[in-house]
């Protein structure tokens, strides 16, 4: 039944790697659910991506891109030319479960409140371990600190149907997510001033603020090959820290922006000096590169601060109903819980 009345926009976006690319869709055609389309963002390729996207998958929709506009504006040009009721955001980089496509539709299809949900997200390699990009659905603690359940920072746990059953999450992963299109729209897509890291996060965050729940369906399975697309580099680390520091200034509202903003910025300092002990020089000067962009782009803050106080329905009293008040840096490292579970036990 569901298949007879969904059409699923399935929106890739690519930098370079046929062979990455090839094993992603030649996965998606062994899906259990037919009515979708493939929508191919190419973001300036350099390695003829396109050309073989054409001879070998002609019934593809492929977008070629003047330059690279990153995952942010790779997704958002992908949506502008996708039909499809239900978005699915995915990375190249992935191969599916079979059914994986008809769990998540279902589940949107059957609960008109949620408006984004994700799959569980394996290890490609390891697929008995939960993956760095998602885990079984991601959490927010009070100070933006992202972390998913089965990953909490650089610990991965291994998949015992701990995390098996759906709930609500605060942001699901952009390595692969479903969206219904009037959601999407209703967010403001991506901000492309990220580029890459954490867009996700911060679409999930305007999404609360509009009442629009997040969900995961681990029964839905995707396995990832974490940071085959984009391997961990000073650009990476910059992004990260640049993008999170943006969504706190941007997204809370003025008093409590005002009161924990300084926190997340002391615990930006104690990453640097962590990473200076560690003589990793090129992680300080990723922090410091963020801290640097935050100070010259007040603009732009502003700018965004008018966009997503304009769209709120909700509070911040309601919306921090959504958000783990206590701190997962605190938890972890001085704690030393490993766990999602161990930090919130009703995760699993």
């Amino acid at each position: 039944m569901t298949q007879k009345k969904i059409k699923v926009s399935i929106i890739i976006p690519h930098w370079n790697g046929i062979e990455i690319l090839s094993e992603c869709l030649e996965s998606i055609k062994k899906s259990s659910f037919k009515n979708y389309e493939i929508v191919v963002v190419d973001n300036n390729s350099s390695d003829g991506s396109p050309d073989w996207v054409r001879s070998n998958y002609p019934e593809i929709k492929l977008l070629e891109n003047d330059q690279n506009y990153g995952y942010a504006g790779g997704c958002n040009r992908g949506a502008d030319a996708a039909s499809g009721e239900y978005y699915v955001f995915l990375n190249n980089d992935t191969i599916q479960d079979f059914l994986w496509l008809e769990h998540l539709a279902a589940f949107l299809d059957q609960n008109p409140e949620a408006g984004v949900c994700q799959p569980k997200i394996l290890n490609y390699f390891k697929q008995d371990i939960f993956d760095y990009a998602g885990g079984a659905g991601g959490w927010l603690d009070i100070l933006a600190f992202p972390f998913a359940r089965g990953r909490v920072f650089n610990t991965r746990e291994l998949d015992r149907g701990q995390y098996d059953r759906n709930r609500e999450i605060f942001w699901a992963s952009g390595t692969a997510l479903m969206i219904r299109a009037s959601a999407f729209e209703a967010g403001c897509k991506f901000d492309e001033t990220f580029f890459a890291h954490m867009e996700e996060i911060d679409l999930c965050w305007r999404l609360h603020l509009l009442g629009i729940q997040v969900w995961a369906v681990p029964s839905s399975v995707v396995y990832h090959k974490n940071a085959a697309t984009l391997p961990v580099s000073r650009r990476k680390l910059y992004l990260n820290h640049r993008n999170n520091l943006l969504m706190i200034l941007s997204n809370y509202n003025l008093p409590l922006t005002l009161y924990l903003f300084p926190l997340r910025y002391i615990l930006e300092w104690a990453a640097a000096v962590q990473a200076l002990v560690l003589f990793d020089f090129s992680h300080v000067a990723a922090i410091f590169q963020a801290q640097l962009w935050i100070i010259f782009h007040p603009r732009i803050i502003w700018q965004r601060r008018k966009k997503v106080q304009a769209l709120r329905l909700i509070n911040d009293r309601e919306f921090l109903k959504n958000v783990y008040k206590g701190s997962v840096v605190f938890n972890y490292f001085l704690l030393r819980k490993k766990k999602s579970s161990e930090i919130i036990p009703e995760l699993n």
